[in-house]
């Protein structure tokens, strides 16, 4: 006999967490203030012209001027952008003369943006269902 979808969501709203925590040791939760500094963090990525300096970052450093040459964008703009990115500590800045130089801040940033772009240009999923 089949079972359809809502028998089987109306068993899983039935088990307890006893039956889960037999199984297995309790996990525990995340620092609080760890979860917000993160989740600040993905908001700072989650736009796609900070995104797009941020890859640009990834290759290597310049100075804002060969950014906002590159990304087509004003100077304001593109200081905007970097000055809610270096407050999210997402990038460095290094002077030299009159050019302050941007880079990524540390290599954990740079996996970030390697790894969500790499799962952003998957176009076979397999989780997700067709649109």
């Amino acid at each position: 006999m089949e079972t359809s979808r809502n028998e089987e969501a109306s068993d899983d709203r039935d088990c307890s967490d006893l039956e889960h925590l037999e199984a297995k040791s309790p996990m525990p939760l995340l620092d609080q203030e760890i979860c917000k500094r993160t989740a600040a963090i993905f908001r700072a990525m989650g736009d796609a012209s900070r995104l797009q300096l941020l890859a640009l970052l990834a290759k290597r450093e310049m100075c804002v001027t060969e950014l906002t040459g590159r990304l087509s964008d004003n100077l304001p703009a593109i200081s905007q952008r970097l000055k809610l990115l270096r407050a999210e500590r997402l990038v460095s800045t290094r002077r030299q003369g009159k050019h302050i130089y941007y880079s990524l801040a540390d290599n954990h940033i740079a996996s970030l943006i390697e790894n969500g772009l790499a799962h952003g240009s998957e176009t076979d999923c397999k989780v997700c269902p067709p649109t």
